[in-house]
């Protein structure tokens, strides 16, 4: 099994428990006062998902941008940049927003698509419902500013996976890991 069948296996397990037991997701969301408390929320948050297409269009975002990412620098990076970015973007969301409390993987999946950004930025992707093919680089801004736009989304978690993601990248295309596309 690789990383990317781990993480999404994890994130749907967690989910069916969250459905089996109702009112599992508020006891592993994060916010500043659970985080106080029990800090390991960082890393629980990301697993946790509010409803089925939450999970759903979380884990098809990171079986595809994990799929070019682990093609460019392996699971360990994918993995790193996942549970990094993923707790950084916690840490932004309750700095930013510490009156509110949150689930799910999408900070995690953006700081893996800020690396890809840098790191592979005119990788040609599908968004829909465009009919085109647009640069990746592209379509993170879009989704990016598109999370400022409509309210019960953490875009701050968004933002900071996405800032660590694009400070991965960078790393990663310095230290001689050349992406296939550029």
């Amino acid at each position: 099994m690789n990383a990317i069948a781990f993480l999404i296996a994890l994130n749907v397990m967690v989910f069916v428990f969250q459905v089996l037991r109702p009112g599992l997701g508020a006891q592993l969301s994060l916010s500043w006062f659970t985080f106080q408390e029990q800090p390991w929320r960082l890393v629980t948050s990301m697993f946790a998902h509010g409803g089925f297409y939450h999970l759903l269009f979380n884990m098809i975002s990171l079986y595809f941008l994990g799929g070019f990412f682990l093609r460019l620098v392996g699971e360990g990076a994918l993995l790193r940049v996942y549970f990094i970015g993923g707790a950084i973007a916690g840490l932004a969301f309750i700095v930013m927003a510490p009156y509110s409390s949150a689930v799910g993987a999408s900070g995690a999946v953006f700081a893996i698509g800020g690396a890809l950004a840098i790191m592979a930025p005119r990788l040609p992707v599908l968004v829909f419902p465009l009919p085109v093919p647009v640069p990746l680089w592209g379509a993170m801004v879009f989704f990016l500013l598109f999370g400022f736009l409509i309210s019960g989304i953490a875009w701050q978690a968004h933002l900071g996976g996405f800032l660590f993601g694009l400070a991965a990248g960078y790393y990663y295309k310095r230290s001689g890991r050349r992406p296939i596309f550029y």
